[in-house]
This record gives structure tokens, C-alpha cells and sequence, in this order.
């Protein structure tokens, strides 16, 4: 008797497969997007950094006047004791949280947020940053780390600067040991074995010697041990140069 596909099992959300969130240290949001910040800002002081595994950036706890604290995503350049401040008048500063209204064209951000008040969730990985490229009447549009373009309210908050921890993948890993340990952290599944390697029980790819055999090409709606593969591709293979498109035009005309 075979095994189940091991799609299913991880589709399925057994233990095996499921994010140790009760190592997690925080959620990395920002404060309530109360009337403080709205008119005015609120300061703090970072008074200690932390790794979560949930995440490849270090935070930074601050503390903040009202003895409120908050664990945020850091920026390059902070350090311990440095002052912070949240609101539309605090300084445009490395690490700062202000509004898209109050940030100047061409300034680096992180940790975005999509709805005002949301506490972040756009750009939150280590090295990353996207840019303000300019305000619109409709609002401020933004471009992101993969080049895409959007339209923001100006309300959204973001903060200045760009996230720690951008290098960590430059020194290799040297032996099989060190990425075993760097992604049980994360309870991710390594190592990830190609599945043209695989018995036809373990994978839809398998049971082949050195090709697929069918099409890689999935439906949107195949079930979990289907679902891999190409999926909803509109297209696939390379793509085709201006050149080549006109000749194939050519032909097809003649």
C-alpha cells in the first residue's frame, strides 16, 4: 500500500508541517493609529534588540513615554538607547514611523501599511525597502522591492530607513548542518527533493527516469496532491524577443 503524496500531508496542516508559532516573540505592528499620532507623535527609546525566528530581521523593543511598549522591525543604523518617535511630526529619521503624507519623494520605507491603522504589512524582510515616488491627489504612489507600483493612502504609516540583516546570505552555509538548523527554525521542510526524482506514489511529477512526462501545466482548482507544477500558467517556456515574434508573424502571413 502507498503513501499519501506529500502535498496532501502538508496541505493538510498535520504537526509536522505547522509554524512553531509559540517560539514567535511578536507580531512586529505598530501602535493603535490613535489621535496622538494623527496630530501629533509619540517618542520612545529602543531599549533592547530581539531574534525571532518567525522572521529574518531583528526587532527592536521600544519603549515608548506612556510606558507602552512595542517590538518593531529594525532598520540598518539602530542601536541601543537611540531615541524613536511615531506620528505626522516626528523627524523624517532612520527608523521613525510617519504617515506616506509626510514622507518626501524618494525616501526609503518598510513595513507599509495596505489600510491606515493596519500595523504593517507590506516590505518586512531583511534588506528590503521600497521608495516613495510621489503624492497624488488620489494618494502616494509606491514602488515596492519587486518593482511593482501602488496607489496608497496618504494615512498609511511606514517607517523610514532600510530593514536590518540584508547580507545574511552571502556567507555560505559550508555543510548540510547549518541549513538543516536555519530552517528548523521555521519549521520548514529541507531538504526539498525534485519530484522527477520521486516514485509515481510520492509525487505527480514521479515514477519517471529523467523528465515529467505530461504536462507540468495545473488548474487553479486541482486538489493538494495534484496542485504543483505550473499553476494557472498563462504561459510557459521562454519567451519569445521582438525578432523572433516578427519572423513568426512573417510566417504566419505567408
Amino acid at each position: 500500500m502507498g503513501k499519501r503524496l506529500l502535498q496532501q500531508r502538508a496541505g493538510r496542516g498535520s504537526p509536522a508541517f505547522r509554524r512553531p508559532s509559540h517560539r514567535f516573540k511578536s507580531n512586529a505592528k505598530y501602535r493603535n493609529y490613535d489621535d496622538a499620532e494623527k496630530s501629533g507623535s509619540v517618542s520612545g527609546e529602543i531599549v533592547d534588540f530581539v531574534d525571532d525566528p518567525s522572521r529574518s530581521a531583528l526587532l527592536m523593543d521600544v519603549r515608548f513615554d506612556n510606558s507602552e511598549r512595542k517590538m518593531l522591525i529594525a532598520p540598518e543604523g539602530a542601536r541601543l538607547g537611540a531615541k524613536f518617535m511615531a506620528g505626522a511630526t516626528a523627524p523624517i529619521e532612520v527608523g521613525n514611523v510617519l504617515p506616506l503624507s509626510a514622507l518626501p519623494d524618494g525616501a526609503p520605507i518598510y513595513n507599509i501599511e495596505l489600510i491606515p491603522g493596519d500595523g504593517g504589512k507590506l516590505v518586512r524582510t531583511a534588506g528590503c525597502s521600497g521608495f516613495v515616488v510621489s503624492h497624488d491627489e488620489k494618494g502616494v504612489i509606491v514602488r515596492l522591492p519587486s518593482k511593482q507600483i501602488m496607489m496608497l493612502s496618504p494615512a498609511c504609516r511606514a517607517q523610514v530607513g532600510v530593514i536590518c540583516g540584508g547580507g545574511r546570505l552571502e556567507k555560505p552555509m559550508l555543510k548540510a548542518g547549518n541549513s538543516h538548523y536555519k530552517w528548523h527554525a521555521t519549521n520548514r521542510r529541507w531538504p526539498n527533493v525534485r519530484g522527477v526524482k520521486m516514485c509515481a506514489y510520492q509525487h505527480p511529477f514521479g515514477g519517471k527516469q529523467h523528465h515529467k512526462g505530461k504536462s507540468s501545466c495545473t488548474s487553479r482548482g486541482a486538489p493538494p496532491g495534484r496542485k504543483v507544477g505550473h499553476i494557472a500558467a498563462r504561459s510557459v517556456g521562454r519567451k519569445k524577443t521582438h525578432v523572433e515574434a516578427a519572423k513568426a508573424a512573417e510566417k504566419n502571413v505567408l
